[in-house]
């Protein structure tokens, strides 16, 4: 069992979110190191150690990527060095029988230099860079949140691919769809773009969840579970929790680096498991994209949501046992 450290990224609620899912089958004592403030209620045996940030000023300026060697160690910058000063001192004090990184190249690269070993949550897209390849090569596991085969796989035998991770995952469902009920999940969804499309499909209903306090829900699964059509980005969160809730969807991938949203999109389209559009339709667009969608008939079995979490609390815990 012994003690796990867990690296979780400040980018957006996804990593710790997948952090939370995963925690529940996760034997053992757990330090958490993040840039994010501590959530107001973390589980028992889970500690939490604050991080500085490493990307305010121009580190843009002070070659973070060692001349492509890298991707993020800026030369010079306080913050950057004083994160890797806690991870370091952490891990000193105690011994540590393994270490997930949630993502970070550099952070997986000096928890290994420091004698710990590593579980490296890998993403969807372009990852055949140097950086990424050195991560995953000195990883003890390579841990992939989606169903074997959906992705090109990093070249490694510690690949272990566990379906997507959903915080949903084992909820019952006890709503049904509600005709003309659209869900917005609204992470990067501008509000004029919201209330446009809605104004173009009368006789339906929209709601927008996320993307600011007024419209968070702490807890969507009854609205993902009463939405005739979802509409989201492609995060891997995002797809794994519509997954769990058995929605029909419509997917706009986001841009991100190394085209994790693009690849995803490409899988969910090819399996017929969304309608995925290449940006948010125009307002006169949505009428047929929303019956598109409604046609759907998405087998969500094949994500693997069942039992992921489980699955990678497992592998996480096979290392350094």
């Amino acid at each position: 069992m012994g003690l796990t450290g867990w690296y979780v990224h400040h980018h957006g609620a996804g990593h710790l979110t997948r952090f939370r899912a995963v925690r529940r089958f996760l034997p053992g004592a757990v330090v958490v190191f993040s840039s994010l403030p501590e959530p107001a209620a973390l589980p028992p045996a889970t500690t939490w150690i604050h991080l500085d940030r490493d990307d305010d000023g121009r580190p843009a300026d002070a070659d973070p990527t060692a001349g492509g060697l890298l991707h993020w160690a800026p030369l010079g910058h306080a913050g950057h060095a004083r994160r890797f000063a806690a991870i370091a001192g952490a891990l000193g004090a105690r011994r540590f029988d393994r270490f997930v990184v949630d993502v970070s190249v550099e952070v997986a690269l000096l928890v290994r230099l420091l004698g710990v070993p590593t579980v490296v949550i890998t993403q969807p897209g372009d990852r055949g860079d140097a950086p990424h390849r050195l991560a995953y090569s000195t990883a003890a596991r390579v841990l992939a949140p989606w169903p074997a085969g959906t992705h090109p796989a990093p070249a490694t035998r510690a690949l272990v691919e566990v379906g997507g991770i959903s915080r949903f995952d084992g909820r019952e469902r006890v709503v049904r769809p509600d005709p003309g009920t659209v869900l917005v999940l609204g992470a990067g969804v501008a509000e004029p773009d919201f209330a446009a499309a809605a104004s173009a499909t009368p006789g339906t209903r929209w709601q927008l969840a996320g993307g600011s306090a007024a419209t968070w829900l702490d807890d969507p699964w009854a609205a993902l579970q009463r939405a005739e059509v979802v509409v989201t980005a492609a995060g891997q969160n995002s797809i794994a929790d519509i997954a769990a809730a058995g929605a029909r969807a419509v997917v706009v991938p986001q841009p991100r680096p190394f085209d994790e949203q693009v690849a995803t999109g490409r899988v969910l389209a090819d399996r017929r498991l969304a309608v995925v559009e290449p940006a948010w339709p125009a307002p006169h667009e949505w009428p047929a994209v929303l019956d598109r969608a409604r046609a759907q008939h998405p087998d969500w079995t094949q994500w693997g949501v069942a039992g992921a979490a489980r699955r990678a609390a497992e592998a996480i815990t096979e290392v350094g046992a």
